[in-house]
């Protein structure tokens, strides 16, 4: 169990810090407000492959159409959960804006009709997803 959590609270203060990184973020140029969401998805067995699918061809383009912004996206690699386990960051401007952005992207026509045709096979998700809402401490390297 320690292990687990460790392994939790390392990924997400990596995410965290790389998505900074990457976006180009120095001390005082990211909102105050930004809300960053760690998601986790078990997925039934054998359909990982489905899900990457979904999220690579149409998932990640449909949450910044909504105002998400993806930051990275991960596969534990430990044998209990590297075949059925996606972990991923996402940011928000505030925790309203998040509210928004899953409300407005669970009602788009183009997410029903992807997740409709991606489950043409059966469900994908063994159940519904994992999510916590993070913010930046005043001490974290990308602040």
């Amino acid at each position: 169990m320690r292990r687990k959590r460790f392994v939790l609270g390392a990924t997400a203060m990596i995410a965290v810090g790389l998505m900074g990184f990457a976006a180009g973020v120095s001390v005082g140029q990211e909102k105050k407000t930004t809300v960053y969401e760690l998601r986790t998805y078990t997925v039934l067995p054998g359909r990982l492959p489905a899900l990457h699918k979904r999220f690579a061809e149409h998932t990640m383009k449909l949450f910044e159409k909504q105002g998400m912004r993806n930051g990275m996206y991960w596969v534990p690699t430990d044998d209990a959960r590297k075949d059925n386990t996606l972990i991923y960051v996402l940011a928000h401007e505030s925790q309203e804006a998040a509210d928004r952005s899953w409300k407005a992207f669970q009602a788009d026509p183009e997410w029903i009709r992807v997740r409709d045709a991606s489950e043409v096979d059966g469900k994908i998700l063994a159940k519904p997803p994992e999510r916590v809402y993070m913010k930046l401490t005043d001490y974290s390297p990308s602040r």
